[in-house]
């Protein structure tokens, strides 16, 4: 079976769904080909149909890297002004004289980990998940945000910028000079870079900032990874997960704060720069997250990938998650299994998506279930009346005190309980 080829589940006899021993022993059949009018897009394409869907990204990405490059290796635009000493001779702004000293992470580095990271932990998510689209959604994703984040900060860089806190050191203004040049501004002590002796490449790279190009990067490519995690773990879902999960979770956003937090300890930004990197970076992050996948937040919806060629119903039809219910890779409470939830309670797209309402109905199925004693409210807690139904609330019989009626999935004959409705008393 190929890596991204998803695993089939077969249905019982009489639409019961097996147990969860059963259920993780079966034999798995390989699906067919990516197929629209099937329905069930979690499928493996052709190479030809992948390149019709990507294609474009392909040629927009690569047209927005070469335009980044192209104003990273520019000039700075603007001619900047800045003092260097009274007259008495003290340093006017002290926090642009610190030394030129090399950088802990340098740029590339950056950019490398921001992005093969997050590319390795996708990838090792798929022995799992084993879903073409999943990994395609999220390498893309990927690029969008990095790519997109990337050109977004050189373009404040090159036309806006700042000073770094070694400006000073590597101007290192020449007395000569600023005697022969007087400067500006009041009493005379604003100068321009024409009294500067150092390297030019550097006074260019001092001169360009704000926004910090390293923390850009790792909020863009790591934040983006703590969404997909988070996603595909469910650690804020309907069940109490593992605490592993949550270190595992916010390991990546530890990593882009100690990226950011090192240009401040080699002296290359100032925290502001720092800072604007992150919102940047994160911003972009989320916009691209949310383009690839059906939600960011919504733990029902964002592990979902979302195709072109089809709308996502959001439970609101019998459309569903297009095959892609097994595109997490936890196992708990019956994720991995079966469909869950559609929209909110109260809202059009309540219930499971495309059935009669439930509370996770016929999707927790697994062994531990099996052996709970009747009447377990944990276990009956979806198990309620879905006939004469509408978006999960009853056609105007009592919910309360009425006998179960026949449940239609094929799972038990038991009525809701810990999620009844009760009556308010309205006794003083």
């Amino acid at each position: 079976m190929g890596l991204f080829s998803r695993r089939a589940q077969g249905p019982a006899a009489n639409g019961h769904t097996h147990n969860g021993h059963a259920l993780r022993h079966e034999k798995r059949a390989r699906p067919g080909r990516f197929d629209i009018d099937s329905g069930d897009f979690n499928r493996r394409p052709s190479f030809g149909q992948w390149l019709k869907f990507t294609w474009l990204d392909i040629l927009t990405m690569a047209a927005m890297g070469a335009i980044g490059l192209g104003v990273y290796e520019a000039k700075p635009a603007p001619s900047r002004s800045f003092p260097v000493t009274f007259s008495d001779g003290e340093i006017v702004y002290p926090e642009f004289a610190y030394p030129l000293r090399h950088e802990i992470v340098p740029i590339w580095l950056a950019a490398l980990l921001a992005s093969l990271i997050p590319i390795f932990v996708i990838l090792c998510m798929q022995i799992r998940i084993r879903s073409f689209w999943d990994v395609n959604n999220a390498i893309i994703g990927l690029l969008y945000s990095l790519i997109g984040a990337a050109v977004f900060q050189v373009f404040i860089k090159w036309l806006i910028g700042g000073l770094r806190p070694h400006f000073l050191s590597v101007c290192d203004p020449d007395p000569a000079l600023m005697a022969a040049h007087p400067g500006g501004g009041f009493q005379n002590i604003m100068f321009q870079r024409n009294i500067c002796r150092g390297d030019v490449n550097q006074i260019d790279d001092s001169l360009e900032s704000m926004p910090s190009g390293h923390t850009t990067a790792a909020f863009g490519g790591f934040l983006y990874l703590y969404f997909y995690l988070n996603a595909k773990l469910k650690v804020f879902s309907n069940h109490h997960p593992a605490f592993w999960k949550l270190i595992v979770t916010y390991a990546p956003v530890l990593g882009a704060c100690l990226i950011g937090g090192a240009l401040t300890i080699d002296e290359y930004h100032n925290w502001y720069d720092v800072f604007a990197g992150a919102v940047i970076g994160s911003v972009f992050s989320i916009s691209s997250y949310r383009m690839v996948y059906a939600s960011v937040w919504d733990f029902r919806f964002n592990h979902i990938p979302l195709t072109r060629h089809t709308p996502f119903s959001f439970g609101a039809g019998a459309a569903g998650a297009g095959g892609f219910e097994t595109a997490v890779f936890t196992r708990q409470a019956g994720w991995g299994y079966e469909e869950h939830y559609g929209g909110a309670p109260f809202d059009a797209a309540h219930g499971l998506r495309g059935q009669a309402a439930g509370f996770n109905t016929g999707a927790v199925h697994q062994e531990r279930y099996f052996n709970k004693s009747e009447g377990d409210v944990e276990r009956d807690a979806g198990l309620h009346p879905t006939a004469g139904t509408t978006n999960g609330y009853g056609n105007g019989a009592s919910s309360v005190g009425d006998p179960p009626a026949a449940v239609t999935n094929g799972t038990h004959n038991s009525s809701r309980k810990s999620l009844e409705r009760k009556l308010v008393s309205t006794s003083a």
